[in-house]
């Protein structure tokens, strides 16, 4: 049986191709150079990490697949850290919907829970299933975890942990990259720290000689 789950640190993807865009689960644009350079500068060379698990979507999944055979970790594809559906906006850019959508484009931004775009997922959904793989990745142990995923993910992680209303998880800023903190205690996770731009210096693993 693994240890038990001590730190599970949140990376984003980086930059994809084609630049910002609404991109939910059904737009899937490969990471750009700039986006790799993102994430192995977040990670540095020898990260702790003991286990990887990644959206199963390829702008977070050809990351932790690189990193883990780097590493020699093992890695599990989680579904349901896939991205939250965008429907009808998905692939377009915020000057598009605006030139499409001006009402629904600031509707959204006010509400991001009660003006998702049509056919888009709902937050309560996207919480329940983020939520459920969570606990269930919890449950499987493993140390130090990295879960490799998406801005959408990360803020229902961090409404699951802290017990926050939708509205307010959009008040966190997810950075391309960005590095998420829970330490696992007694009374369960923890927010360490949010929206780091690479894991500290002292935490790389010394090389042995």
């Amino acid at each position: 049986m693994n240890r038990p789950c001590n730190l599970i640190d949140l990376l984003r993807h980086g930059e994809p191709v084609g630049g910002r865009r609404y991109r939910g689960s059904g737009v899937d644009d490969p990471l750009s150079e700039t986006g790799w350079s993102q994430m192995w500068r977040a990670v540095g060379d020898r990260p702790p990490f003991e286990r990887i698990v990644s959206s199963p979507m390829r702008r977070s999944r050809d990351f932790a697949e690189g990193l883990a055979e780097r590493l020699g970790l093992p890695l599990a594809i989680e579904p349901r850290f896939r991205e939250i559906a965008m429907g009808a906006w998905e692939g377009l850019t915020p000057e598009e919907v605006q030139r499409r959508d001006p009402e629904g484009h600031a509707r959204y931004y006010a509400d991001p829970e009660g003006g998702r775009p049509a056919g888009g997922e709902s937050l309560a959904s996207l919480l329940e299933r983020v939520g459920a793989g969570f606990e269930d990745v919890l449950a499987q142990g493993g140390g130090h975890l990295l879960i490799v995923s998406h801005a959408g993910v990360m803020r229902a992680i961090l409404g699951h942990v802290l017990k926050a209303q939708a509205n307010a998880w959009f008040q966190a800023r997810v950075d391309y990259a960005g590095l998420t903190r829970l330490r696992i205690g007694r009374a369960g996770p923890k927010l360490e720290y949010h929206n780091r731009e690479r894991l500290p210096e002292s935490e790389q693993t010394p090389v042995r000689t």
